[in-house]
């Protein structure tokens, strides 16, 4: 009862026939009541259960008190109002005959999964159409007399009278199946095909005959005229034909069109699918994410607008992050748009998505301004929303938001194949969100375990109290310089953040030192670079992290080979190194020492480019030199604005 078994093509020829013949019938009602929606009816490839269309029927009854209502709906089929895709595909047949022999082959894929058709010709226009019930299935009686009407229909498409149906096997009369044998009368080009090959016959069998008779001259005399005759009849027989083979040529040019759109928008939701699924594999940012999901629907996807709105840490408000064909305005106004979760009477339907978990397909938001709050009515108002479609973001049974699209008067309306579309892209954008949150708080519990490391370092000296994060500075202000890859950027990040941590090998008594430091010390000083390396590699560093152990420990390398502790050379040198190098030389002599005081800005820039080519790489002191300046001028006019 709950399996989808009939194709909403059936429901819509009921309904065209109501709106033509019973509009005193509230549509809406009468759907609603059979639990269906306008937008599933209009969908050609939606299906719905024995148990909807029990109730559809059983309401549609009472309300027009029409015991033979199926078979009147069967038979509308026929009709140019009810022009769906099997009238289309039962016209380009040419004939019955030709449409009865597929009517199997048409029935079983297209409209109905509840039993099988068979069909046999008896005759030239007469044929035998069995329908078998497949097992676990309950029909009603008035679906059988629907197929009466349907068989009279696809009949009645090439002629105007009804053909004549006889129903010797019933299963509602406790026969295994239903059998109908299907004679109707001959179409126009039938009729002149069979004038036609019954007036050779005759005027073959006169000629025959006088030449028996030895009636030569009666031969001459009837030939001409018999050979107009029969030219004139073949006139008509081929006009007939042509008239039926552009007919069918028409109705084939429509099919083949409702099927290449069909086809277009398969495939567009085929590579939305996967469009979204490539492009948010790569993205770990919740923003790149929704903006990588947006500019997909909005590039593939017939619809007019589309947003996301997603709940905040506090899980109490439903906010704007991303949207699509809005207006600037719009986009103002939706940016401070929220939508209240942590209150029991909010009723919005986007709120309502969000807290039960379903989608919602709204045919015109008037339908529903009943239900909406002043704030919900108004933002429909404000948007300009006509018929829209709202599917919760959901990730392991937890709701982290909604998308939305809709569509104005101008466009396509929404069908419940857009819903299902929806439905199946929200859970792939619920997991990268979900990802995308766990990486962020991994990254942020790494960032936070980095910043604890170089702290305790730092904490052993006030007087260097925030070297490390100094360093870090200005390292990330010159790999921006140099333009380099965010990736790689975070990696010297991270370098520079853990840079001197072999200093905790370090005795206080060297480092603290107010003098200067003797050649032992200096020896003693030197082995943190090592050290660092070593204690580094003991932290399991994955991915681009694989390499911070390694720059870190080498920032006081020297490009002529002066430097230590391994004395690598120019390209030797690890590019995070070199950077780190300059960064590092950089804040400590413009910062207080036990053993000086501050240098200038400007005498260090100096010792950086005396030092450029032979300690440290040019480009990027040139790069350090750049973003200090820029810095400078920035604060300089800041303070100014200030004063």
């Amino acid at each position: 009862m709950n399996t989808p078994l009939y194709n909403s093509s059936i429901i819509d020829t009921y309904i065209k026939l109501i709106k033509s013949k019973y509009n005193f019938v509230n549509i809406g009602e009468l759907l609603s009541y059979a639990k269906m929606s306008p937008l599933e009816v209009a969908d050609q490839g939606h299906w719905f259960t024995q148990e909807q269309v029990n109730l559809f029927y059983e309401r549609l009854l009472k309300l027009t008190g029409n015991e033979n209502i199926a078979r009147e709906a069967g038979r509308y089929a026929a009709s140019p109002e009810a022009m769906g895709i099997l009238r289309q595909y039962f016209l380009g047949l040419v004939g019955p005959a030709r449409a009865y022999s597929l009517i199997g082959d048409t029935v079983n894929s297209n409209v109905v999964r509840s039993s099988v058709y068979t069909s046999r010709q008896l005759g030239a226009n007469s044929y035998e159409i069995t329908v078998t019930p497949r097992p676990g299935t309950h029909e009603e009686p008035f679906q059988c007399q629907n197929r009466i009407g349907f068989f009279e229909a696809v009949a009645n498409l090439f002629h105007p009278r009804l053909p004549r149906i006889e129903h010797p096997e019933c299963m509602f009369n406790g026969d295994p199946v239903c059998r109908y044998i299907v004679t109707w009368e001959q179409t126009e080009a039938g009729f002149w095909q069979f004038t036609r090959n019954y007036a050779a016959i005759a005027i073959l069998i006169i000629i025959a005959f006088c030449y028996q008779a030895n009636q030569v001259q009666t031969i001459f005399m009837v030939a001409p005229w018999a050979l107009v005759l029969l030219l004139a009849i073949k006139i008509c027989s081929l006009r007939s034909e042509k008239n039926a083979l552009v007919t069918s040529q028409k109705s084939l040019k429509d099919l083949t069109d409702n099927l290449f759109k069909r086809m277009e928008i398969n495939y567009n939701n085929a590579l939305v699918t996967n469009e979204i699924g490539q492009v948010i594999s790569r993205q770990t940012e919740v923003r790149e994410i929704l903006s990588s999901v947006i500019q997909i629907l909005e590039k593939r996807l017939d619809y007019s607008r589309g947003l996301i709105l997603l709940s905040n840490p506090e899980n109490s408000r439903l906010v704007f992050q991303a949207g699509f064909g809005y207006h600037d305005e719009q986009l103002a106004f939706l940016g401070k748009t929220t939508f209240h979760l942590d209150r029991p009477d909010s009723k919005g339907v986007f709120v309502i998505s969000f807290r039960e978990q379903r989608p919602f397909l709204v045919a015109d938001v008037k339908d529903i301004e009943g239900n909406l709050s002043g704030k919900s009515q108004n933002f429909a108002k404000q948007l300009l929303s006509q018929t829209f479609i709202c599917c919760p973001i959901i990730c392991e049974g937890e709701s982290l938001g909604i998308i939305a699209v809709d569509n104005l008067k101008s466009k396509r309306p929404l069908v419940q194949s857009d819903v299902s579309l929806l439905m199946g892209i929200a859970p792939v954008i619920g997991i990268s969100i979900r990802n995308a949150k766990l990486h962020e708080a991994k990254s942020n519990q790494f960032s936070s375990f980095l910043k604890v490391m170089a702290a305790s370092i730092d904490a052993r000296d006030p007087l260097t109290a925030g070297h490390s994060e100094k360093v870090t500075e200005y390292s990330d202000e010159i790999c921006e310089e140099l333009g380099l890859p965010r990736a790689e950027r975070e990696m010297i990040r991270v370098a520079a953040l853990l840079h001197d941590y072999g200093k905790i090998g370090v005795p206080d008594a060297i480092l603290k030192k107010n003098g200067r430091l003797s050649d032992l010390e200096y020896e003693i000083v030197k082995t943190h670079c090592h050290k660092t390396r070593d204690i580094l590699e003991q932290v399991n560093f994955e991915g681009i992290y694989r390499e911070v152990p390694e720059i870190a420990g080498a920032h006081h390398e020297k490009i002529d080979g002066t430097g230590y502790p391994k004395g690598l050379k120019g390209k030797d040198i690890p590019l995070g190194s070199k950077i780190i190098a300059v960064a590092d030389f950089y804040e400590a002599v413009t910062s207080q020492r036990h053993y000086r005081a501050p240098m200038p800005v400007d005498e260090a820039y100096r010792l950086l480019r005396e030092g450029a080519g032979t300690h440290f790489d040019r480009n990027i002191v040139e790069a350090l030199i750049t973003c200090r300046q820029r810095a400078a001028q920035e604060e300089e006019r800041a303070a100014r604005k200030e004063a």
